[in-house]
């Protein structure tokens, strides 16, 4: 299965600013780190998840990844539907180039395919409609939601299933009290990280007024018949693995890259402790650094 490109902007599953708090344009390719760790370290999340969609459907023969990033999900939906063809779709060609050298490793390169192209625009030039279409934390990075809802189903075959990864919690790496800084840093960077949120929504090519997020609601009005939902939690205790540190510390670093504008001193300089790989309260070091998590997933079915 080969290739196609399209020039468009990139979704992909995580949503941090990765330059000044007053810009909200997310350069997914300069993201590719933070993308590849998190979902390798989500991927018992992920694999419970994809475990569900096989009791709804075990034998799709066409699965695609919408809003794919570097392709660690992707590839973990071929593990799950051995049988099944599976397209990488995202915007940022250089994340597909890094999806398909995972398919190579993996050896699953004679079924994997990719494709270049914007999701608003309905998954562009896929050729044959989907038995199962995962959307990760990509739709919202789409101005208009109801309107790509609505493209997602048109692309589903009869029978199909669209899984739509969208709310859950945020995740939670540190105590309230952490011995340096105020409590409560990670409340008020989830606070900040909001404001952006909704900046970032407003902003975006298309974008409409927000809608109510009642996803099965918005699932029905594209035309699905709404499956179920369920929520999925990650749950990773202290003391966390060298991989777990690595991607706290990356993923604080966009944080604190991202958001400095809108962060008092003390809590910069809280940050820059933590980040700091020779600081023994840093979250390289940290005993009491640990991961919890949960995503929400919507299914819908096409009648």
């Amino acid at each position: 299965m080969g290739h196609e490109h399209r020039h468009d902007h990139g979704h992909s599953h995580d949503h941090a600013p990765t330059h000044s708090h007053d810009h909200t344009h997310v350069d997914f390719a300069g993201m590719l780190p933070l993308l590849e760790q998190e979902a390798e370290l989500f991927t018992p999340l992920y694999a419970q998840a994809a475990g569900w969609l096989r009791e709804l459907r075990p034998d799709p023969e066409l699965v695609v990844d919408a809003g794919s990033g570097p392709g660690v999900i992707s590839c973990l939906l071929a593990d799950t539907f051995p049988a099944a063809r599976v397209v990488a779709v995202d915007g940022a060609g250089p994340l597909l180039e890094a999806a398909r050298a995972r398919a190579a490793r993996h050896g699953i390169a004679d079924r994997f395919g990719t494709l270049e192209a914007e999701l608003g625009d309905g998954l562009g030039d896929l050729e044959y409609p989907a038995d199962l279409l995962w959307a990760s934390r990509s739709l919202h990075h789409v101005g208009d939601q109801r309107g790509a809802l609505a493209g997602f189903a048109e692309r589903l075959a009869p029978g199909g299933v669209l899984a739509l990864l969208e709310g859950g919690l945020p995740a939670r790496y540190l105590p309230r009290v952490i011995g340096i800084g105020r409590p409560g840093l990670q409340a008020r960077l989830d606070a900040v990280q909001e404001e952006w949120f909704a900046r970032m929504r407003a902003e975006l090519p298309g974008a409409v007024d927000e809608e109510v997020e009642d996803w099965p609601a918005l699932l029905t009005s594209a035309g699905l018949r709404h499956a179920g939902t369920r929520t999925f939690l990650l749950d990773l205790p202290a003391p966390l693995s060298d991989e777990g540190r690595a991607f706290v510390a990356t993923q604080l670093r966009h944080r604190r890259d991202g958001l400095a504008s809108s962060l008092d001193a003390d809590d910069l300089a809280t940050l820059d402790r933590l980040l700091d790989p020779d600081d023994k309260a840093g979250v390289l070091h940290r005993p009491d650094l640990f991961l919890l998590t949960a995503l929400t997933a919507h299914v819908g079915v096409k009648p």
